[in-house]
């Protein structure tokens, strides 16, 4: 053993090397190389991102309908978050203004936004336009003030379809009388009023009257969670991405319409 040849003893060890040596600067395979599951892997954030931003283009392209009445302030300026604050939500999304809108991206569950600036407590109207951009639960939940209580407007929750006020009488949206189910449409733009007076709640969309309550001997109240931190004034969306546009506020003095009869 003794008179055997070095070379021949180390032969097993200087193989060893090369072969590491090649494995370790093997150049990375290239994007078309990669087995289609890792590339079809990729894709879809992308194609999200950029299926986002054309769908906010368009609809900040879209024309916004008249306020009707005087004394509307503007509460957005279409560029800066001047005047609100991020809600600090536990899993919320990013917050930002793109293309002239204010952008909440999906939470998990809640993002939103806090006015930070004097709100009526009473004797107020509330008008915004509101949408959809990609989810399927409440796109609005517009939280006010009522004297020195609060409530909040949903618009497209329990699932994406209903509308209502909570709460009342310390029951949801989904189980008192505001309740209503619309189908709403992902991209579409939807005009949202609501105006707070004395004794009384009226909310519409677009055109259409849907709330009209007589709060006098009601208990008015937040649903109990994490949507407290929207008082005194805030927006929120539930797992769902929204954008706003026009936020408005005037003072009114009188309901807009006559007490409804009760049957």
């Amino acid at each position: 053993m003794s008179n055997a040849n070095p070379f021949l003893r180390l032969a097993p060890l200087l193989c060893g090397v090369l072969f590491l040596h090649a494995c370790s600067s093997e150049p990375p395979k290239p994007a078309a190389s990669l087995p289609a599951a890792e590339r079809k892997a990729e894709a879809p954030a992308t194609t999200s991102a950029t299926s986002t931003s054309d769908s906010l283009a368009a609809a900040a392209a879209k024309p916004s309908a008249l306020f009707a009445g005087e004394g509307w302030e503007q509460m957005f300026d279409g560029h800066t978050l001047t005047g609100w604050k991020e809600t600090l939500f536990a899993g919320r999304g990013e917050v930002e203004c793109r293309s002239g809108l204010l952008v909440l991206n999906m939470g998990d569950p809640f993002t939103g936004l806090n006015w930070t600036n004097d709100f009526p407590k009473m004797n107020y109207e509330i008008a915004l336009d509101a949408m959809r951009v990609m989810g399927s639960d409440f796109f609005c939940g517009m939280t006010v003030p009522v004297r020195d209580s609060f409530c909040s407007l949903i618009v497209g929750g329990w699932g994406g379809s209903l509308v209502g006020i909570s709460s009342l009488d310390g029951m949801d949206a989904s189980e008192n009388e505001t309740m209503k189910y619309v189908s709403f449409e992902s991209g579409r733009w939807y005009r949202l009023r609501l105006r707070i007076t004395e004794g009384r709640i009226e909310g519409w969309l677009d055109d259409k009257k849907l709330i009209d309550v007589n709060t006098a001997g009601k208990k008015i109240s937040l649903r109990p969670g994490e949507i407290e931190m929207s008082k005194p004034f805030g927006l929120a969306s539930w797992q769902t991405s929204a954008a706003f546009r026009q936020i408005k506020m005037h003072h009114v003095d009188t309901p807009a319409d006559p007490p409804r009869k009760e049957l």
